[in-house]
């Protein structure tokens, strides 16, 4: 389960609207709107432990796998390496639909796809367009 459908469910277990949820971890309502419909997650961990104290849960438990690739291609390349990594996730999500994996092998798939992505931008930060320029040059 992703980070927005367990902040939802958490929020109606309590019983709680979503103005008031906002309120107590000091975000705008709208923002909060966004976390339950899956649009942005909280940048940085004081809202999710707000989050986590809120409802009596683990940070831990707030995000699946998918959801930590996504906030760590943030974390490290920004907003695009975000959205590059939220649309990996999307297509192998599509991919796994068919329950032939079991969520380990879904999980190790996920982890090696992760590592090979990282691994990809780091390569490709060693060639810049004056690099291949420069190389070309010389021929």
């Amino acid at each position: 389960m992703r980070f927005a459908e367990k902040l939802k469910q958490l929020r109606q277990a309590a019983d709680m609207t979503q103005p008031e949820v906002a309120e107590k971890i000091g975000v705008s309502y709208r923002m909060y709107q966004y976390y339950e419909t899956g649009g942005r997650y909280p940048q940085n961990a004081p809202i999710y432990k707000k989050i986590a104290d809120l409802f009596n849960v683990d940070t831990d438990y707030l995000l699946s796998d998918e959801d930590r690739y996504i906030i760590e291609a943030a974390e490290k390349g920004g907003s695009r390496s975000k959205k590059d990594m939220q649309a990996l996730v999307a297509d192998l999500g599509t991919m796994f639909a068919g329950g032939e994996l079991s969520e380990d092998d879904k999980d190790k798939a996920m982890r090696a796809i992760n590592n090979l992505y990282w691994k990809a931008k780091e390569n490709n930060k060693k060639y810049t367009r004056k690099d291949y320029l420069q190389k070309n040059k010389d021929k």
